[in-house]
């Protein structure tokens, strides 16, 4: 698959093996980590690193919209990143597709 971008995207997870309000982590080629969340009918994913310490979004708890770093409490809304308790401070978002029931980064 061909992203808008023209870069080649890639088949990285089944849409069924995130339950609603839950995530999954998955590792790319280049050994980055990737935090897919998935949120009423929408798909989200973050670097997996938290920008304070680098702890591992895809463990922490989700409440909604937000996950919680399980290191040090910082609180990201997974649609866009942002930080809810350390404003201006932000989780990398990477852009996805869904198509045909998989997730493609």
């Amino acid at each position: 698959m061909v992203s808008k971008e023209g870069i080649m995207a890639r088949k990285i997870a089944r849409c069924a093996d995130i339950p609603e309000g839950g995530n999954i982590v998955v590792s790319l080629e280049d050994g980055r980590e990737v935090a897919i969340f998935h949120i009423g009918e929408e798909y989200y994913a973050l670097d997996n690193r938290c920008p304070h310490m680098e702890g591992p979004l895809g463990e922490g708890e989700l409440d909604g919209c937000v996950v919680t770093c399980p290191w040090h409490g910082w609180q990201f809304d997974v649609r866009n990143g942002e930080c809810q308790n350390m404003p201006g401070e932000q989780a990398k978002k990477i852009p996805l597709t869904v198509e045909d029931g998989f997730i493609w980064i």
